[in-house]
């Protein structure tokens, strides 16, 4: 049997996912990408062939993505990653037609066809309003652990809206609304819709059709998901662990690329 590897680093973690001949999904990796993203690949690539007891030598190509793929020296190729995104979402969905991918430092909508081709896109990458890095901010001004924004989205009742996009303005906000004493947990509810109403402007530029397929590492936020299907108005699919849809995707281009 033979191996095929796909490696996303991003600003914020770098993913590795390894296939099989089969397509079979045979294990991944996340960890964090540091300044040194060709680095942080090799160890996550040489941890997990260790765990799975490969070698090195099966592994026939090897494909990357993402942010830090042009400063990788070990891949065959590299591909975009609006286009691994699209290739990982139709191997687990193929029904999927519209995209959400939502990371540390950009935000994406991608409309896809029957095959997974890319069809449509836009992208938010201008600044950290709407992405990953956003609630991270806003979590150390909040004193808030950000795993918890799910929880506490889906028990709290009200929403205290944030009016700001801009991070830097965003926070000055926070603060503001700290000091009147507003309820931490309504802001976070609020946070999230910030959060979810980017995306949902993304998407309705290139029309929301349906199934819909959140990606990226906010995706494991449940309360960002939640407040999205609040504003489509239907419900949308997440992977199991939708951090790796991109490092996914340029597994099977390389398999495919073989």
């Amino acid at each position: 049997m033979s191996y095929y590897l796909g490696v996303d680093i991003g600003s914020v973690t770098t993913k590795v996912v390894l296939i099989s001949d089969k397509r079979e999904i045979k294990g991944y990796r996340i960890g964090k990408t540091g300044i040194d993203g060709n680095k942080s690949a090799k160890d996550l690539i040489m941890e997990l062939l260790k765990d799975l007891n490969i070698e090195l030598g099966d592994v026939k190509k090897i494909s990357a993505t993402g942010y830090g793929r042009v400063r990788v020296d070990f891949t065959d190729f590299t591909k975009t990653e609006i286009s691994c995104h699209a290739k990982g979402v139709n191997f687990l969905f193929p029904s999927a037609r519209t995209i959400i991918d939502i990371g540390g430092q950009d935000s994406k909508a991608i409309k896809v066809g029957k095959n997974g081709a890319v069809l449509d896109f836009v992208m938010n990458d201008k600044c950290a309003a709407g992405t990953g890095r956003f609630l991270e901010v806003m979590a150390k001004v909040l004193e808030e652990d950000l795993e918890n924004f799910g929880r506490i989205h889906m028990q709290e009742k009200e929403v205290i809206e944030i009016t700001n996009i801009c991070t830097v303005f965003a926070e000055s906000e926070i603060i503001t609304l700290l000091s009147q004493g507003k309820n931490k947990n309504s802001i976070i509810k609020g946070l999230n819709y910030s959060i979810a109403k980017r995306a949902v402007s993304l998407v309705k530029r290139i029309g929301a059709e349906k199934d819909v397929v959140m990606t990226g590492g906010v995706a494991k936020n449940q309360g960002v998901k939640m407040a999205i299907e609040d504003l489509l108005g239907f419900n949308i699919l997440l992977p199991e662990d939708p951090q790796i849809m991109g490092a996914l995707g340029a597994s099977i281009f390389a398999l495919e690329g073989a």
